[in-house]
């Protein structure tokens, strides 16, 4: 059983978020399952998949999934609609119908019902997440839910038609992290009540700038121009690229939750939540339609009745559906098939990237291949914030940054991925010569709120030419990336690499094999902004309490900026309240306050 640590009380909301009453019952609107299928017919000239995304492979955060159906795409004629099936969801989003037999034009149209937005509304973005050795990539998918009071829909279900035309709040956010090979899953989600650095971002539509922020807290970066703000936020907030996004709303959740045919949950007692609606008895039922809802935004119901409860709520239903998934659930009628197209495909705003039937399929297809048992939900560590401790968190610092650093580094959440010697393979033949070395450095130094620091790729070179590497030059190519790296094309390098490395103090954990690159390449990150020698608390995995990505300083201001290392054991702290995807026996710790 699992429960926040710490307790937060009622919370008075943001200024932005009307009153308390509204903010109550917008909860949380989860981005949940997600349908997946088969056979999905072929567009006529389709596109790679995993624009920005995969290793090679599709994008996405689906997990589990599988569908079937028949055979003819376009105008063949149809032998049948066989089997689609079973949903992929992880979580709250993904929704990938593979429709077969109904013909081109039909997929065209559930393709035209997607919606598409600009993935990131920042002056920049990270680089996406290098390749290892084999060529794959770990992807990183930003689940969203909104709370939007847009159409007559959403507000039968989120009331407050008040704020029907109020820009929407991101309360559900989700980062789901595939590792390269794609073995495991890691999920972060951060409570819509943390204060953070939310960075300049342009409108893509009316362009309007709305400008860089750190007294806001995360939920309202979804206003400032749309799901590339919140895209834009996290960046700043974990320095993990993000590859995709999906954003769902109230109307998108019960209609999935109805499709797919309910969820089982579980409760420690009789619970009932008058600003959701929820109202269950001891034990594990099976929620569906507006219940799911009304579970996926009960906060004042469990635990502490704080957002930290729900978030745990969330993690639980997320669970429960992808085993129900795996486990063999399916749509086998048409009729339903149809329904569940329409509303799958209705529900889901998309980046661009990631605007097709067929791209959704592949990037599900791919990651259905992490077994339950792999998948570990976490909670961002937090601690109050001493702005508004009443009402807002922060990142806790330390904890929240060795989460972050440890999906940065593709280090599995739940401590199980294959021991590895911390100095990585021996190299297969003796280093080069310095002076036989070549060398080409990038300056990654710059973050969404902080510009690269001057001149640091050419100072690198300069120094490393001193100590003997006469081939070392600097590349002004613009290059974003959290820690530095020396990254290597060919296994005979390694050990002109580590030579490289030990030359400016970097831990032989920063030295990795990838065939993306020409040469050896160093980028200097936002770890490394000064100096010539690789900061000492960095080389040692220490991360700096003060330079937590969004945790204030003495004043009170979050930093920009992530920094730091895996530290200690390679798993999720116990603060992010880590859950294996695997157990079914979890059950939600009712609030005192709502038990009947």
């Amino acid at each position: 059983m699992r429960q926040s640590s710490g307790v937060r009380g009622e919370q008075p909301r943001d200024a932005r978020e009307t009153t308390p009453e509204q903010d109550s019952e917008r909860g949380s609107a989860k981005e949940k399952s997600s349908p997946k299928k088969k056979g999905v017919p072929e567009q006529s000239t389709p596109k790679t998949a995993g624009a920005k995304g995969s290793g090679g492979a599709a994008k996405d955060t689906g997990a589990g999934a599988a569908a079937e159906a028949g055979d003819a795409a376009g105008g063949a004629p149809r032998r049948r609609i066989g089997r689609i099936a079973r949903w992929t969801a992880l979580g709250v989003a993904v929704t990938v119908l593979g429709v077969s037999g109904v013909g081109y034009f039909y997929y065209q149209h559930l393709n035209d019902n997607i919606r598409k937005n600009k993935l990131n509304l920042g002056d920049k973005q990270l680089d996406r997440s290098a390749a290892n050795a084999d060529g794959q990539r770990p992807l990183n998918i930003l689940l969203l839910g909104s709370d939007s009071r847009g159409s007559k829909e959403n507000q039968e279900l989120g009331g407050a038609r008040d704020d029907a035309d109020r820009p929407p709040l991101a309360d559900v956010q989700m980062l789901v992290h595939v590792s390269a090979d794609r073995s495991n899953m890691s999920v972060i989600s951060v409570p819509r009540d943390t204060r953070v650095t939310i960075p300049k971002c342009t409108d893509p539509d009316s362009g309007k700038v709305y400008r860089s922020t750190d007294r806001q807290i995360i939920n309202t970066s979804l206003g400032n121009g749309g799901p590339g703000c919140t895209v834009a936020t996290w960046e700043e907030l974990t320095g993990i690229p993000i590859d995709h996004f999906m954003m769902i709303d109230f109307s998108g959740v019960v209609n999935m939750a109805d499709a797919v045919g309910g969820v089982p949950v579980c409760v420690d007692a009789n619970v009932r939540d008058d600003k959701s609606g929820l109202q269950l008895t001891k034990g594990t039922h099976t929620i569906k339609g507006k219940q799911a809802l009304q579970w996926l935004r009960t906060r004042h119901g469990f635990e502490d009745g704080s957002d930290i409860g729900r978030t745990h709520a969330q993690h639980m239903y997320m669970n429960a559906m992808v085993r129900q998934l795996k486990g063999g659930t399916k749509l086998s009628d048409p009729g339903q098939l149809t329904d569940l197209a329409e509303a799958a495909t209705k529900a889901l705003t998309v980046d661009k990237d990631l605007g097709s039937v067929k791209e959704l399929y592949d990037l599900a297809d791919d990651i259905k291949r992490v077994p339950s048992g792999r998948i570990t939900m976490t909670t961002m560590p937090w601690a109050t914030d001493p702005q508004n401790p009443d009402a807002h968190v922060i990142p806790k610092p330390g904890d929240a940054d060795k989460l972050f650093s440890l999906v940065r580094n593709d280090i599995a959440l739940d401590g199980k991925d294959k021991k590895k010697d911390d100095k990585g393979p021996a190299p297969t033949a003796p280093p080069a010569r310095k002076n036989d070395i070549a060398v080409t450095v990038f300056n990654g130094t710059g973050t969404a709120v902080e510009p690269p620091a001057t001149g640091r790729g050419s100072d690198i070179a300069a120094f490393l030419v001193k100590q003997g590497f006469a081939k070392a030059s600097s590349d002004s190519t613009p290059r974003a990336q959290a820690d530095t790296t020396i990254t290597y094309p060919r296994a005979g390098q390694r050990a002109d690499a580590l030579t490289v490395a030990k030359a400016l103090g970097l831990p032989d954990s920063a030295v990795r094999h990838s065939p993306e690159v020409r040469q050896i390449t160093l980028v200097v990150g936002g770890d490394w902004r000064t100096g010539t020698a690789y900061p000492a608390e960095a080389a040692a995995g220490a991360a700096d309490p003060t330079a937590t990505p969004g945790t204030p300083d003495a004043s009170g201001t979050p930093s920009p900026g992530p920094s730091g290392k895996p530290t200690g054991e390679n798993k999720a702290p116990e603060s992010s309240d880590p859950l294996n995807g695997a157990d079914a026996s979890a059950c939600m710790k009712v609030n005192t306050a709502n038990r009947f």
